[in-house]
């Protein structure tokens, strides 16, 4: 890599995030407000030339442990400086003792990084996800089989975020509960809820106590949360969440499906958000492609209402909250009177977060 050098790009700095930003939309590529590293390739000074910065001709960020935002100019490709540009941040993810990566990207981009050892997991016509490291998919499930001794007979599973568990929630684990020989309820772990992931995965633990045949489980790496999604290669909003619904639908049919032995994944039937019937819509399109059925129930209702988590957090938001014993179980009844539950409901009334 000749007459280039790396350099960090200060993401503090107003005037450098703008550089990267109108370098990226060259490629019609936006730049993720969740990226916590970017580093860019610019070309070397000529000498003699007093010019504060050169141009950029490549960058790659990464939020957390997701590598993004990532374009070489088309003129300096071939000459190393992608595969510079990912090494030097996963060197930073090696220091921050991350030692397993993912990468989505167009899948126009994909051999790029299966030329430096990321391995393909999953992929549809806009987008392609890679991971990189000690573990991977295949591994990740075994090992989760083990850990929460999952047997090797058919069963029916949900992936849950319930923020917070609900009685309609609890009404359709309950529902899956009564119609298979064994349920498993994936916790969405992404912390993009007002309900931390450690409380959520407690609540529904006690809430569904009661069912000896469910068991709850962190859902891991790679159950997709649709807010933590990348979309810096997608501009329009509705492609995005036909590409994540896709992928994330896909990977649940091939890869879980499969190590774990699940025939049925039960959803609640979607009245009010489009977002989450066009997933739902996704999943009745794409699971039974890997022998997976989609088992959509009737939401449990009070006073012809739909009870939804949103609508519990919307009642949290108000002056006076209501007597809540109608929309939400025992367990997070007693949760929301606890100190820790009452700082969560004052943070919901001061958030407009839609999670």
């Amino acid at each position: 890599m000749y007459g280039v050098h790396v350099e960090r790009v200060n993401l503090k700095s107003r005037l450098e995030r703008e550089e990267v930003e109108t370098f990226l939309a060259s490629f019609d590529l936006g730049f993720d407000q969740d990226v916590d590293y970017t580093l860019v390739v610019r070309q070397d000074r000529p000498q003699n030339v007093r010019t504060e910065r050169t141009p950029i001709v490549g960058t790659c960020s990464k939020a957390k442990n997701v590598l993004k935002c990532f374009a070489v100019r088309e003129e300096f490709r071939g000459q190393g400086i992608a595969s510079t540009l990912v090494s030097v941040v996963i060197d930073k993810l090696f220091s921050q003792g991350i030692y397993h990566c993912f990468v989505f990207t167009k899948p126009s981009q994909a051999p790029i990084f299966t030329a430096l050892n990321f391995k393909l997991i999953q992929g549809n016509e806009s987008v392609a996800l890679l991971e990189n490291g000690i573990l991977d998919i295949g591994q990740s499930l075994k090992e989760m089989k083990n850990r929460y001794s999952i047997g090797d007979e058919e069963k029916a599973a949900l992936v849950m975020n319930c923020n917070p568990l609900t009685l309609g929630h609890q009404f359709l684990i309950e529902e899956a509960s009564q119609n298979n020989k064994e349920v498993l309820i994936f916790v969405v772990e992404e912390e993009q809820s007002l309900f931390p992931f450690a409380i959520r995965f407690d609540l529904i633990r006690r809430g569904t106590a009661h069912l000896g045949n469910v068991k709850v489980i962190p859902s891991g790496e790679y159950i997709i949360s649709s807010a933590t999604f990348p979309s810096y290669f997608i501009r329009e909003e509705g492609e995005k969440m036909k590409a994540y619904a896709d992928l994330d639908a896909s990977i649940f049919g091939k890869y879980f499906g499969k190590y774990l032995n699940i025939k049925k994944r039960y959803v609640g039937e979607e009245p009010y958000c489009p977002v989450t019937r066009t997933y739902n819509e996704t999943m009745k399109r794409v699971l039974p492609k890997y022998g997976v059925e989609l088992i959509e129930i009737r939401r449990k209702a009070f006073e012809k209402t739909a009870i939804s988590a949103s609508l519990v957090r919307s009642l949290l938001k108000e002056e006076s909250p209501q007597d809540l014993s109608s929309y939400l179980p025992e367990v997070t009844l007693e949760f929301l009177k606890t100190s820790y539950g009452k700082e969560i409901a004052e943070k919901i009334k001061n958030s407009h977060s839609p999670h």
